[in-house]
C-alpha cells in the first residue's frame, strides 16, 4: 500500500493526524489543499506543505 497518512503542525510544536490512507493531494486556488482517502474520505483546507517522506507515507502540512 501506498497511501499516506497526512498530519498538521500545531502551535505548540505538536502534530495532529488530518486524515490516514490518503490517495490524493490537490492544491486548488493557491493555498487550498484537499485530501482524498482510498475510502472515499475528503477534508479541504487551507494549509501548504511543510515536509513530505515519501519512504514514511507521511506529509506534513502547515495551515495558513
Amino acid at each position: 500500500m501506498c497511501e499516506a497518512t497526512v498530519y498538521v503542525a500545531k502551535a505548540d510544536g505538536g502534530q495532529e493526524v488530518l486524515l490516514e490512507d490518503v490517495d490524493l493531494v490537490e492544491f486548488e486556488d493557491g493555498d487550498q489543499v484537499r485530501l482524498v482517502s482510498i475510502f472515499g474520505d475528503q477534508l479541504s483546507l487551507r494549509a501548504r506543505v511543510r515536509s513530505m517522506s515519501l519512504a514514511a507515507h507521511r506529509i506534513l502540512l502547515e495551515r495558513v
